[in-house]
């Protein structure tokens, strides 16, 4: 029996409309082989649009549907369900995109119309070639993972674990909080940091659905969304936790000190430490790296002089296999190092401090007790604070790091405030951008209080003195372009607000959950607005600065997000599985094994009785690796198979037979199926 294919064109307002005829389009339509009919409508993923797909698959006995209108990552679902609605099953249509790749790319009408017509021809010769295919349901692991524990992960876990789930909490470092637990105050309201974060860290420790692990990273993790099987590698602290009182004794007879991460360098801790007083847990962890006693086997003060015995150094790496239904990715972001920008004299001058430094300098807990003082222990008399470094600059990161313009003015209202108003403080920026709640009033409040703002990127920082004022200080040379003039500031420190950047571990992070990064190198949602929280593998949500530069209450409210996509999953129980997914043919299959190496999910086995390859469809995400690499033409993906992808090329040709010359038509066809070398 012959396919009865409906055509459906949409305009989309005048996003298609305004460049390609869409009548033109679908009178066309309407005479290519099976199309019993082809309609045009203003908006056809509307209501009354899906209505129109429904009413004609009931009356006209449609069997196939083709849509020309948008994306199919906007709307493919969409009219999926409108056809399983009306019946048909919803892997019997097609769409095509004639918005993006026609109307919105186009210049000419003429020519964007020609092109949505191949388009069409092309979808309804494949759409026949299309064939039932059949989602299945699995069910859904109850549990949820996080994946760091910044105030987003933080976050996330208090959301699912209130909604009655358990959480396993997964942190990297010794203890959690992230960059929030080094912030001194929060803009604009200038609450403390430590206030607002600090009740969260230990609602989490003392959350009972909550499984703590820190010191610890994910290695591996397989299966599908709804039953992910993780591996978390948790390394050694040398401390039993069950023994330690957090006392700090050890801590006080350390002898061994280094430079502090957690203060950024500008303080020191010992070889077993904690980052604050307010760390949670509140245990310490010995740094193997400096430990007189793992480097040359002598020392073991700590040992000696802890009261309740939890020195430990017998402890080995563990690791824990978990099962969980989804996962919550919140790993946050990195502070741009900006050594390499040596007109700043970042690491040449130490009054030239980084915004992060500049938190622990101004922090009640950090190296100076919140005392804004210079290396001479001094206050200084003026201050410049350089905006955008490595943002918005295309030699480092092209995007705005969005935080960077509020802590300057938070840092300006600090000094003045700490300091004393007399102090000079000199803004150097491109242009202000306070765009949340409260920021621009917090920029006029900072306006009012005296400190002066230069339109311009300084071009070095400098020790040269040109002038007796400018003797043992550090000068901004820059241009005020307000002003249109080249202007020297004497400064006793230097601010530099950094970028916020991927983390260095993104891409091997990105590996291990089997998600993508942007040109950005952020994590990339499945859609920018849309789905802001998804990813491309379905059960792996973000959270957080990890997808993105964003501040407080924009990263607390994504990881709300994601912790509600995650509860979907958790509390509807069962989960939809897709059926394109591939399919390897046992009597093609010469047993190569070349796909087993390359599927990314690790969804190919190989059975060695039968000596063929054969693909775990509840693991395979229908990538295409192995059907676009296999010699023998064996792997297959069901929906994209040889003959729907060879005949969606035929319908290109066929309209072009209409158009154009006979050899450029067969030149087309031979590049096409040209095999891969």
């Amino acid at each position: 029996m012959a396919n009865r294919i409906g055509v459906y064109v949409c305009h989309c307002g005048t996003n298609i409309a305004g460049k390609v005829d869409v009548s033109q389009v679908a009178a066309y339509a309407s005479g290519l082989k099976n199309v019993v009919v082809a309609r045009d409508y203003k908006f056809m993923c509307s209501d009354p649009g899906q209505e129109t797909i429904i009413r004609d698959i009931r009356g006209k006995g449609l069997n196939r549907v083709v849509v020309a209108s948008c994306s199919p990552r906007l709307h493919e679902k969409t009219f999926q369900n409108a056809c399983l609605r009306g019946g048909l099953n919803p892997f019997l249509f097609q769409m095509t995109c004639i918005r993006e790749h026609c109307s919105w790319v186009t210049a000419d009408r003429e020519e964007a119309t020609k092109k949505a017509k191949h388009l069409v021809a092309a979808a309804v010769d494949r759409v026949n070639y299309h064939q039932r295919l059949y989602s299945r349901k699995e069910k859904v692991h109850p549990d949820v993972m996080v994946v760091g524990a910044g105030i987003a992960g933080i976050q996330a876990a208090l959301d699912i674990s209130k909604a009655g789930f358990n959480v396993h909490l997964v942190e990297r470092a010794s203890s959690i909080g992230g960059h929030m637990a080094q912030f001194d105050k929060t803009f604009p309201t200038l609450d403390c940091a430590a206030c607002i974060s600090t009740p969260k860290m230990v609602a989490v420790s003392q959350e009972p659905r909550i499984n703590l692990m820190t010191y610890s990273e994910v290695v591996a993790v397989k299966g599908f969304v709804g039953n992910y099987t993780v591996t978390v590698k948790k390394k050694p602290r040398y401390i039993n936790e069950n023994l330690c009182t957090g006392c700090g004794l050890c801590m006080e007879k350390c002898p061994k000190k280094v430079p502090s991460e957690f203060e950024e360098g500008i303080g020191t801790r010992k070889a077993i430490y904690r980052n604050s007083p307010q760390s949670v847990p509140n245990k310490p962890v010995i740094d193997t790296e400096s430990c007189l006693y793992f480097r040359k086997g002598k020392c073991r003060v700590c040992e000696k002089n802890c009261p309740s015995g939890a020195i430990d150094f017998t402890q080995t790496e563990t690791e824990l296999v978990l099962d969980v239904g989804s996962i919550v990715i919140a790993t946050g972001f990195d502070i741009l190092d900006p050594t390499p920008l040596t007109q700043y004299g970042f690491g040449r001058y130490p009054e030239v401090y980084t915004g992060l430094q500049f938190e622990r300098l101004n922090n009640a807990v950090g190296p100076t007790g919140g005392k804004i003082v210079m290396k001479n222990g001094k206050a200084p008399e003026s201050v410049g604070i350089i905006h955008c470094v490595g943002s918005r600059d295309a030699n480092h990161h092209p995007y705005c790091s969005r935080v960077c313009c509020m802590y300057a003015l938070k840092y300006d209202h600090l000094i003045k405030d700490k300091v004393g108003h007399h102090v000079k403080i000199y803004n150097f920026y491109i242009d202000m951008r306070c765009f949340g709640k409260g920021y621009e009033e917090f920029y006029r409040r900072v306006q009012e209080e005296g400190v002066t703002f230069i339109r311009g990127r300084p071009a070095e920082i400098t020790d040269e003195a040109r002038s007796p004022e400018e003797e043992g200080r550090l000068t901004v040379v820059c241009e005020d372009t307000l002003l249109g003039r080249n202007l020297r500031v004497p400064v006793d420190m230097v601010i530099l607000c950094t970028a916020m950047q991927p983390r260095q571990d993104t891409p091997q992070v990105a590996r291990v959950f089997g998600i993508s990064q942007g040109m950005d190198k952020f994590f990339l949602e499945e859609h920018p607005k849309l789905g802001p929280v998804s990813t491309a593998t379905d059960g792996i949500f973000l959270a957080g600065a990890c997808q993105g530069p964003k501040d407080i209450p924009d990263a607390v409210s994504h990881a709300s997000g994601a912790a509600c996509q995650a509860l979907a999953l958790a509390a509807k129980g069962e989960v939809t599985i897709s059926p394109t997914t591939s399919f390897i043919n046992p009597d093609i299959c010469v047993g190569c094994r070349i796909c087993v190496g390359l599927c990314p999910y690790s969804a190919i086995e190989f059975d060695e009785r039968r000596s063929v390859a054969v693909v775990n469809e509840a693991m395979c995400k229908g990538c295409g690796s192995c059907a676009g690499y296999c010699p023998s033409g064996a792997a297959q993906i069901r929906h994209f198979t040889e003959k729907a992808v060879f005949a969606e090329l035929e319908g290109v040709l066929e309209f072009l037979r209409e158009n154009e010359p006979a050899p450029v038509v067969d030149d087309l066809w031979s590049v096409a199926t040209k095999p891969l070398d």
